[in-house]
């Protein structure tokens, strides 16, 4: 009875993430819309902005510089390695655009990439690097800057609209990230106050 309820609760969320999936990827098609959407997830647009973001920290920062760079790569090495070399392959879950099921709705704006989509690795390190920084970001200056979060938002949605993920993909890979950048800012955290007590007392 309990096998049965779970079988069919799974189900269930199979297919409401199959229909929100074909809702975002079809029901927004816009030319113009495409173009943001490809130009929002392209390396070469995002890696500009989290460069400057290291050089605002380095420029105002610099004391905390070093520990603040070195802690952001290894965030950025746990969250794509753990997602796209341990939890994918295990999963096995199909990207949608793999799907035969979904061979007539993927509308192909975009190469499909490897079969594997769970978690999606592009939300794992968006989620990881934002919720890193703007723990950081707070403790440095009190700011929340929320826009960390809606940008790697933003990204997880353009990963669903080009058809690369459906939106259980990156909802675990948010997860995933945001927990890590979490764990990782405490790490972070650590590493800073005792430099400071050591300082204090040398």
């Amino acid at each position: 009875m309990r096998q049965t309820f779970y079988m069919q609760l799974f189900d269930w969320l199979e297919q409401l993430d199959r229909q929100t999936f074909i809702f975002i990827h079809t029901g927004f098609n816009n030319y113009y819309l495409d173009q943001l959407m490809l130009l929002a997830r392209n390396a070469l647009t995002w890696i500009p902005l989290y460069a400057g973001l290291l050089i605002y920290i380095v420029t105002k920062h610099k004391k905390i510089a070093l520990p603040f760079i070195l802690v952001t790569l290894v965030t950025f090495a746990i969250t794509d390695y753990v997602s796209a070399s341990v939890i994918k392959p295990y999963v096995g879950r199909l990207r949608p655009c793999y799907a035969p099921t979904l061979a007539g709705v993927i509308r192909n704006i975009i190469d499909c990439g490897g079969k594997d989509g769970f978690p999606s690795t592009h939300a794992s390190n968006h989620f990881g690097m934002a919720m890193f920084w703007f723990c950081s970001i707070y403790q440095l200056t009190g700011r929340k800057w929320y826009w960390l979060m809606a940008w790697a938002a933003l990204i997880c949605f353009a990963q669903v609209y080009v058809g690369k993920h459906y939106p259980f993909d990156v909802s675990g890979g948010a997860l995933f990230g945001t927990v890590t950048g979490y764990l990782m800012w405490l790490v972070f955290k650590r590493w800073v106050t005792s430099a400071k007590i050591k300082k204090t007392h040398g």
